[in-house]
């Protein structure tokens, strides 16, 4: 019998998921399909709750809908928990429903292949916005040990909300306030939308960052963002948000199918010919 599993959310047109699930179906001969399957945020706490009996072994949770998601299963795992917010669900042989977030992992994952011994006596890191993508990628550096993570934002109240989920080892700043804290970081994470094509360049001095540091983007459209291309001048090394799409997927796969798959050239190289990006 055939295992469907789908991306979820509203809109879900341009998910790439089904390009990175169908790829490893293929690649280890599995009967199984994924789909993508839109669900209006007014539906979502009903369908999620019932997600067995739309004949789903699992799904993906995509904006805007992992906090309702999270909030219809029946038990979370640790990062679910700690953001409120579910990207992976799956349906349990008693019926309910559980929940995962893969986000962190994904983000800790890219790094850890594009650029080994990144976390090396990493000490403090800046991560840039505060929205869903900032809350999953805190998570994943203080879990990984970094000492402070400085979560900078325009609106500050909207950091100091998100440093109120994780404690005294986040703080908040200003849009102002980043020449003072760029000049310790080892590490800067671009969350917000600022690079993205259709949306205005992401305007930062990075004079004050140690050329030490390593400067990554979670958007992955285009690949290479003006950030990432003002920090690979100016001799920092730079990783593009492309693999974190990529390896969010894997414990999602291995959840649903059995099987562990890799993030290979091969897989890589197929996203990038769906973005339209030279291997």
């Amino acid at each position: 019998m055939t295992r469907r599993a789908a991306i979820t959310g509203y809109p879900v047109t341009h998910s790439r998921s089904p390009l990175i699930h169908t790829h490893w179906l293929a690649i280890h001969g599995i009967d199984g399909a994924y789909e993508r399957i839109a669900v209006p945020p007014e539906t979502a706490d009903r369908f999620y709750r019932s997600l067995g009996e739309q004949g789903l072994v699992g799904c993906n949770v995509t904006v805007p809908n992992k906090e309702a998601a999270a909030a219809a299963c029946a038990t979370l795992d640790e990062a679910a928990r700690a953001m409120g917010a579910a990207n992976l669900l799956w349906v349990a042989e008693d019926g309910r429903v559980h929940g995962a977030n893969t986000d962190g992992i994904g983000f800790l994952g890219n790094l850890d292949q594009m650029a080994p011994g990144w976390d090396g006596g990493l000490r403090e890191a800046v991560v840039l916005g505060a929205g869903g993508a900032a809350r999953a990628i805190v998570w994943a550096l203080l879990s990984r040990g970094v000492k402070t993570v400085t979560i900078v934002n325009r609106t500050r109240a909207k950091a100091e909300d998100l440093c109120a989920r994780f404690g005294s080892d986040s703080k908040a700043a200003g849009w102002g306030d980043l020449p003072d804290v760029l000049g310790t970081a080892g590490l800067l994470v671009n969350t917000t939308s600022l690079g993205m094509q259709g949306q205005p360049p992401l305007e930062i001095d990075l004079s004050p960052l140690p050329a030490s540091a390593l400067v990554t983007d979670a958007v992955y459209a285009p690949l290479q963002t003006p950030l990432l291309a003002a920090a690979r001048a100016r001799g920092n090394v730079a990783v593009d948000g492309l693999g974190m799409l990529l390896h969010q997927a894997v414990p999602a796969f291995e959840r649903w199918f059995g099987v562990r798959p890799q993030v290979t050239d091969a897989l890589r190289a197929l996203l990038l010919a769906d973005l339209g990006e030279a291997a």
